[in-house]
């Protein structure tokens, strides 16, 4: 007779490989811990208690991943960096209506587990929730023979952030002439890979910018909370923000502006990475299908009145690039 523990074993999934890696992150996990933070690890589900002094809280909340970025950061052995990219991901996104991340569930998932892998991955998520001030509050790790190939590893993530109703930035103030302000993503972030793959299979150990083809397409996804913070404490300095992902600026961009008016970018107003420059060049992309793909350079945007740019250049921890305004119509126009 099989043992249930062996018997799962002959299915594919290894129970003690699995218990070793949840040893590894539980002090990573530990880490991240606020004072908020009432039950973490090891619960059947967390416990987290909202901050006080918020007249209306709003809870704001997203889920993704970083796609097929981990292919390449497989073949690198660059873990930790796909789980910061993972967070930082998910606390752009709820920071674009103005909300701070107050706790962050991951979820590693591949056909076996290895436990220094997973370990370095959770490294890289507590890592960024550490920086982002976000408690790693759960998660899930899971063995799953026969719906993930051998070699692959999907990385996903959820965080729940905060906001006062009044500040939620919804894109309701945003008027003609409102200027746009970019903040730099340093590369492709976590979008744009299956193409990036496509064009770049035979390259990825080529020389290039100091590093490798590889080195370039795994640069880090920025988290734009620090340098966004400031300017959020300002009222009604900020107007709307994008978060520049899949789909690019024409995707991206018209999700924050109201019915009735749209954004001209200008295409010179700012220097694009090198990478994107080898992709459309090898890949012979088109200018309209790189900026669908790709974030071209152009990490985050955030919209603000004219009279007020130079408060909003001043008081930003990065710099702010003006790559257009707001014009009356939709979606968004290049020249």
């Amino acid at each position: 007779m099989t043992s249930a523990n062996g018997g799962y074993r002959e299915a594919g999934v290894n129970l003690a490989s699995a218990d070793d890696a949840l040893a590894r992150v539980k002090e990573l996990v530990a880490s991240t811990y606020t004072p908020r933070v009432l039950k973490g690890l090891g619960a059947f589900g967390g416990l987290f208690e909202l901050p006080q002094g918020l007249e209306r809280p709003v809870l704001v909340a997203s889920t993704d991943g970083v796609g097929t970025k981990t292919m390449i950061a497989m073949r690198q052995g660059a873990f930790a960096g796909i789980g910061r990219d993972l967070v930082n991901h998910c606390v752009n996104d709820i920071l674009v209506q103005g909300a701070r991340p107050l706790f962050f569930l991951d979820y590693v998932a591949s056909s076996r587990l290895e436990p220094a892998v997973t370990a370095a991955v959770v490294e890289g998520v507590a890592e960024a929730c550490r920086a982002n001030g976000a408690a790693l509050l759960g998660g899930e790790m899971a063995e799953m023979p026969g719906v993930y190939r051998e070699g692959e590893l999907d990385v996903v993530g959820t965080v729940v952030g905060i906001v006062e109703r009044r500040a939620v930035l919804d894109g309701s103030a945003v008027r003609e002439g409102d200027v746009l302000l970019g903040l730099a993503s340093g590369g492709l972030q976590t979008n744009g890979f299956s193409l990036a793959r496509r064009v770049l299979a035979d390259a990825l150990d080529a020389p290039f910018a100091g590093g490798t083809v590889a080195d370039a397409l795994l640069a880090p996804h920025r988290s734009f909370l620090a340098a966004v913070s400031p300017l959020l404490a300002e009222p009604g300095l900020v107007h709307a923000m994008a978060h520049i992902t899949g789909g690019g600026l024409p995707g991206n961009l018209p999700r924050s502006l109201p019915d009735g008016l749209g954004a001209v970018v200008e295409r010179a107003s700012w220097q694009q990475p090198a990478i994107f420059g080898l992709l459309r060049e090898r890949g012979t992309i088109d200018e309209d299908e790189m900026a669908h793909v790709f974030n071209l350079g152009v990490g985050f945007v955030l919209v603000v009145p004219p009279d007020r740019v130079e408060q909003a250049r001043s008081l930003c921890t990065d710099t702010l690039v003006p790559i257009g305004r707001v014009e009356r119509g939709s979606g968004v126009r290049f020249r």
